[in-house]
């Protein structure tokens, strides 16, 4: 495997991705800030809660199935097939990318921002949703790995379609949890904003690396050349 492949965030990408992650910031700041110590819904999430609940009234056994994609054997399953994909591609920073996001989504969900926003449904802790988190987390990844207008058109499409599909089924582990009455609505887009949110600060992160890396090479080696110069002057004037 190449010690350093192409990076995560490039380009275009990378001035796309700095206002997409201010945005998750926001969104969680804010819904936090809002939404601190509820323990009931607001009155966006009284109306599509309660259509939710109602659609699927007479379909309870589906909304298991709906939220699945956000349970932990799918989320490592999808996470260790998409590492493989990136060892296959050759692109180690993609694999730390896959292994490392859900569990950081996780923890800061789950350790950070629900205890810190303290909102319950049903007495449990609530905001963000940590099955929508780690379900956006996985099409974030895809979404960097795959959106890439650097390379060839040819499968541009089929790519741009399986981030739409890992997207839609955020969507739906959204709509499985909101129906089964374990969140609010609100809930799911905070986990949205930070499942986006931690993958594009990972990939910048990540990038980082190789960049220090190349840095200190380069500092290295203009030490090194001025060593040698030294020692050369010094011999210089020794025969002198």
């Amino acid at each position: 495997m190449r010690r350093h492949g192409r990076p995560l965030l490039r380009d275009i990408r990378r001035t796309r991705a700095w206002p997409v992650l201010a945005a998750c910031v926001i969104v969680i700041a804010e819904l936090g800030l809002l939404l601190r110590e509820q323990a009931h819904p607001d009155r966006l999430d009284s109306v599509v809660d309660t259509a939710m609940v109602a659609s699927f009234r007479s379909h309870q056994g589906v909304l298991p199935w709906l939220a699945l994609p956000g349970s932990t054997v799918p989320l490592i399953a999808v996470s260790i097939a998409i590492a493989i994909g990136c060892l296959v591609a050759r692109r180690a920073n993609g694999v730390i990318l896959a292994v490392t996001a859900v569990p950081v989504t996780a923890f800061l969900d789950d350790t950070v921002l629900k205890h810190l926003v303290d909102r319950t449904h049903f007495g449990q802790l609530s905001f963000p949703s940590g099955h929508t988190a780690s379900a956006m987390t996985l099409a974030t990844v895809l979404g960097v790995l795959l959106h890439d207008p650097a390379r060839e058109t040819a499968t541009r499409v089929a790519r741009a379609a399986l981030v739409v599909v890992a997207c839609a089924v955020t969507a739906l582990a959204a709509v499985g949890v909101i129906g089964l009455r374990w969140h609010y609505f609100t809930d799911t887009v905070g986990g949205v904003a930070l499942g986006t949110g931690t993958v594009l600060t990972l990939a910048f992160l990540i990038d980082l690396v190789p960049d220090a890396m190349r840095s200190r090479g380069i500092r290295s080696c203009i030490a090194r050349w001025s060593a040698v110069a030294v020692h050369d002057d010094f011999r210089h004037e020794e025969r002198l």
